[in-house]
């Protein structure tokens, strides 16, 4: 079976003021380190989350002592793992591997369907 593995990562960025600046500082390093290790086919992206006044979503950022907490979501296809928990296992220990020591949680999983890989491919 194929699947969409989304994993969230909590990933630090020190000497900063601004909230954007923070986002595209860890969104580009994320991305520079999969892409060292040849795995550019991980989606990058900020996470959101949720308001707790009114539901609302936001960028999960945080400022504080010029150091930003930033959360980021990972997605990776995973083709022809034997279960939904071999696929976790899978891209966890890829992007494990390529971001070392930045903590990583699965936080949803999706089957694709069997033709998904040619279109991921292309």
């Amino acid at each position: 079976m194929n699947y969409l593995v989304a994993m969230e990562a909590a990933w630090l960025v020190r000497d900063v003021d601004d909230i954007d600046d923070a986002i595209g500082v860890a969104v580009s390093e994320a991305g520079k380190r999969l892409n060292e290790a040849e795995m550019d086919y991980v989606e990058v992206e900020v996470g959101a989350t949720g308001c707790p006044a009114c539901g609302e979503p936001f960028d999960s950022a945080f400022i504080a002592a010029d150091t930003a907490l930033v959360g980021l979501v990972l997605e990776m296809d995973v083709f022809n793992a034997e279960s939904m928990e071999h696929a976790q296992r899978i891209a966890k220990s890829e992007i494990g591997g390529a971001l070392r020591d930045v903590p990583l949680k699965v936080i949803e999983v999706f089957e694709t369907e069997e033709g998904d890989e040619s279109e991921a491919e292309a």
